[in-house]
């Protein structure tokens, strides 16, 4: 099932951003007016928001490595086929959300910043996908999100980080916060569940009992392979927690199938992490669409170029 906690011994001379974009769209849709409308006047609450997210860490941290994922459909995911009941409740996006996301994602490429999705797997899977080019090229990656599945892909040198809240987690406070190592999250989930994706895991079974069984057998291979000794340990209720990890084997096989992210799902073109030059017309005309004022356009132009062309100096010496 793959060790997350792998690491080459160089050490990295650059750290890629790796953006968990939904959630800062979603947070904005949620916080901000929702009649704030373009000049066609649709609802453009979750874009104002999530630009104003992209510029201040674009400002603060002057990125030269970045690229933005995006989730696309509820519907057609790969997990979906695996279990058709995954994230089932959670409802379809309204259409002027949809609009929304375009938008977003529209407003980062006229950036010259690179963006994707998928129709068949999660912004998870691309950024996963991301990392490991990234690491190939010994980079190390900050995972801005909020979301801990994505703290398995963590390795050491790289950070998951909640942004907003200043939350900048190495391997060794992820453990202490999720109480598992990086390369056992995935194992965590598929023991606990996630009701947030509607993963069903093993009833009873918390993310802290489920870490108390991954430090006693390192990882979920070795824990079913070993259920008898479950009921050995120095834990609460250990016999009653064998009995239901028996019980729900063929469950807890299901969920890992779901919780483990993948990061082999392209082909990746290393460059495209770095900011590009842009024709200015594209985003101007974006700009007038939101509505965004001249002095406010001339900041993020006056950044974009700054961003280009440090970006484009460095990739000379990667």
């Amino acid at each position: 099932m793959g060790d997350m906690d792998s690491s080459t011994t160089a050490t990295p001379q650059k750290t890629a951003w790796l953006i968990d974009s939904s959630i800062y769209v979603f947070k904005a849709w949620y916080t901000r007016p929702d009649d704030l409308v373009d000049i066609d006047g649709k609802p453009i609450n979750a874009v104002l928001g999530f630009i104003d997210f992209v510029y201040r860490l674009l400002s603060v941290e002057k990125p030269e490595l970045i690229a933005f994922g995006f989730d696309e459909s509820l519907k057609t995911s790969h997990r979906k086929e695996i279990y058709p009941e995954y994230k089932a409740n959670r409802s379809p996006a309204p259409e002027s959300l949809r609009y929304q996301f375009q938008l977003c994602r529209e407003f980062i490429r006229t950036l010259g910043i690179h963006e994707g999705a998928s129709l068949h797997y999660e912004a998870d899977d691309l950024i996963g996908t991301w990392a490991k080019a990234l690491r190939e090229h010994f980079i190390a990656v900050n995972f801005i999100t909020a979301d801990k599945d994505l703290a398995q892909l963590v390795h050491k040198n790289d950070h998951w980080w909640e942004y907003d809240r200043g939350e900048k987690l190495n391997t060794k406070k992820i453990t202490k916060r999720f109480k598992a190592k990086p390369r056992q999250i995935a194992d965590q989930l598929a023991l606990a569940g996630d009701k947030s994706d509607n993963i069903p895991g093993v009833p009873y079974i918390g993310m802290s009992t489920a870490g108390k069984l991954l430090r006693r057998f390192d990882n979920l291979d070795n824990l079913l392979a070993s259920i008898p000794e479950i009921s050995t340990m120095q834990i609460r209720g250990a016999t009653r927690i064998q009995g239901l990890v028996e019980e729900y084997t063929e469950q807890i096989n299901l969920s890992r199938q779901l919780t483990g992210i993948q990061c082999e799902i392209m082909p990746v073109d290393f460059e495209q992490f770095f900011i590009k030059r842009i024709d200015q017309n594209p985003f101007l005309t974006l700009c007038k669409q939101l509505g965004l004022n001249e002095e406010t356009q001339g900041k993020w132009l006056t950044l974009q170029e700054t961003l280009s062309h440090n970006s484009c100096t460095n990739i000379l010496f990667i």
